[in-house]
C-alpha cells in the first residue's frame, strides 16, 4: 500500500481522497484557524478533499495519538502547535514519542503570544499587572487553552520571572478561555495572536505585551515582555504539520511543495497576518531539525518554570 502511495506521489497524483487533517483542539482556536487555511490550500493544490477533524483532549495528546497510530498512506495528517514538543517535559505519561512516532512535513506558521487582560482590570502595563497580583494575593487566576501548551508555559514562566503566584485555570481551547477572560471570570491569559488579535483590535481585551524578542507588526504599539520589564523573557509559538511515522518521502515532499507554492502568496500572507500569524513553510528536513531543537528549548523552559502535570 505504501509503495502504491509513493508511486502515485511520484507520478504527481495524491493517493488519498479524502484526507483527514487532525487538529487536537476544539474549533475556533488558533491551531484550528491555521489548520483550516492549510487544509483549503492543500486541497486545492492536490485536487483532493482535505477535511479538518477536531479531536481534543489531554492537552492535545488525544488527537496526536490518533495520528501516531494511523497508516502512513497520506490519508491522515496532524496540525499541532509547539505543545507537540512540550508533552514529554510536562506530562508524566505520553503514549507516543513526539519525535519518532511522526514524520515531520513542514512548519506552517509562527505566532507571537500576547499577554491579555480584561478591559475592566485596572492595569495598563506589565508592571501594573505584577503589582496588582501582589496586592491581591490568591485572587488572580490565569486562563490557558489547555494544560501543557505554549500559552500555559508562557504564564508559568511569567510567574517565575515576575515572582508572583497565580492560579491556573485550563480550558478546552482558546475560544472558551477568551470568553471568560472578557467576562472577568479570570484575570489574565497568554494566548496566540491568531485567536485573540480581533478582540484586541475591537477593544474587548487589553494587550499588555507580546512574548517575541521583537514587537509584532500586527500590534506595533504593544511592547515586548523585555521592554515591559522582564528582560530575560522571550517566547514564540508555532504550528506545524506532521504525518504518521513511515510516510514515503515523495508523499511528504508533495505536501510541502503544495503548501510552499500557496502560503507565500500575497493573498495567503495577508490572511495569515490578519490573524496574527506569519507563514514559514520549511522543508521536511529543516522542520525535523527544528522540532528536535524546540523540544530541548521548551523542555528547559518547563524545567525552569517547575510546571508538571499528571
Amino acid at each position: 500500500m505504501l509503495f502504491v502511495a509513493a508511486s502515485a506521489a511520484s507520478a504527481g497524483q495524491y493517493p488519498a481522497n479524502p484526507v483527514r487533517m487532525i487538529v487536537p483542539y476544539p474549533p475556533g482556536g488558533p491551531t484550528d484557524i491555521a489548520a483550516r487555511l492549510a487544509a483549503d490550500e492543500l486541497g486545492r493544490s492536490l485536487g483532493v478533499s482535505v477535511v479538518v477533524e477536531n479531536k481534543s483532549g489531554a492537552g492535545g495528546m488525544v488527537g496526536a495519538d490518533m495520528v501516531a497510530r494511523a497508516r502512513p498512506d497520506g490519508a491522515t495528517l496532524l496540525v499541532n502547535a509547539s505543545a507537540h514538543v512540550i508533552y514529554p517535559a510536562i506530562f508524566k505519561q505520553v503514549s507516543f514519542d513526539v519525535i519518532d512516532s511522526f514524520t515531520p512535513v513542514t512548519q506552517l506558521v509562527q505566532v507571537p503570544l500576547t499577554l491579555l487582560v480584561p478591559v475592566a482590570l485596572p492595569v495598563n502595563n506589565v508592571r501594573e499587572l505584577i503589582q496588582y497580583i501582589k496586592d491581591h494575593p490568591g485572587k488572580v487566576a490565569f486562563a490557558s487553552a489547555g494544560n501543557g501548551g505554549a500559552p500555559h508555559l508562557a504564564a508559568e514562566l511569567f510567574k517565575k520571572e515576575a515572582g508572583v503566584d497565580i492560579l491556573h485555570v485550563p480550558y478546552k481551547g482558546s475560544a472558551p478561555a477568551l470568553t471568560d477572560l472578557m467576562g472577568g471570570q479570570v484575570q489574565m491569559m497568554f494566548d496566540s495572536m491568531t485567536s485573540s488579535l480581533a478582540y484586541v483590535k475591537a477593544g474587548k481585551l487589553k494587550a499588555l505585551a507580546v512574548t517575541t524578542p521583537e514587537r509584532s507588526s500586527m500590534l506595533p504599539d504593544v511592547p515586548t515582555m523585555k521592554e515591559a520589564g522582564l528582560p530575560s523573557y522571550a517566547l514564540t509559538n508555532w504550528y506545524g504539520l506532521w504525518a504518521p511515522k513511515g510516510m514515503p518521502a515523495p508523499l511528504v515532499k508533495q505536501i510541502e511543495q503544495a503548501l510552499n507554492a500557496k502560503f507565500h502568496t500575497p493573498e495567503i500572507t495577508e490572511k495569515l497576518n490578519a490573524i496574527g500569524a506569519e507563514p514559514v513553510i520549511s522543508s521536511p528536513e529543516d522542520f525535523a531539525r527544528f522540532v528536535v531543537t524546540e523540544k530541548e528549548r521548551w523542555g528547559r523552559i518547563a524545567q525552569d518554570s517547575g510546571a508538571t502535570l499528571n
